[in-house]
């Protein structure tokens, strides 16, 4: 892909680009539509090594802010959702 929206969204490079083409996601649309939750449950579900920064990372370029300035308390807010999907699935 030469002209790679995906990459030019805040925190995201070419191997987070990459493992979110492999899932299905081309544009922050595909993004928008998914959410961070699930796109990054999609890449892990995969089997890619990604670690929570990706989750971040993805929240991060959806709001248009560098991951790290995500406030805490979203932070937190995503991993909740995170495990809660994670039990829901477990049982």
């Amino acid at each position: 892909m030469m002209n790679d929206e995906l990459q030019h969204l805040k925190n995201l490079g070419k191997t987070s680009a990459q493992w979110l083409h492999a899932v299905g996601i081309h544009s922050a649309s595909d993004l928008r539509r998914l959410g961070a939750v699930d796109a990054y449950r999609a890449v892990r579900t995969r089997g890619f090594r990604a670690s929570k920064v990706l989750l971040y990372a993805i929240e991060g370029a959806l709001m248009d802010v560098h991951w790290n300035d995500i406030p805490t308390e979203r932070k937190e807010a995503l991993n909740r959702q995170l495990e809660a999907i994670s039990v829901h699935q477990k049982n």
